[in-house]
């Protein structure tokens, strides 16, 4: 998994996979999500992610039980 903001567009994206985009799917205005053949999601694209609360992105990190 990669991320990316884009500070002077505020567009945050998150990189799921490697496998080739065969569908995009606008899940709102500012939400976007681009899909494999195999139906699974390969990126999201969040527009005025600061603004919408979207980034920062808060981390949580633990130990596996």
């Amino acid at each position: 998994m990669r991320t990316t903001y884009y500070d002077e567009d505020d567009i945050l994206v998150i990189r799921l996979s490697d496998k080739p985009v065969t569908r995009e799917v606008s899940q709102d205005w500012n939400t976007h999500v681009s899909y494999a053949a195999d139906g699974t999601a390969v990126e999201i694209v969040v527009l005025d992610a600061a603004a919408t609360g979207a980034f920062p992105m808060e981390l949580a990190h633990s130990k596996a039980a």
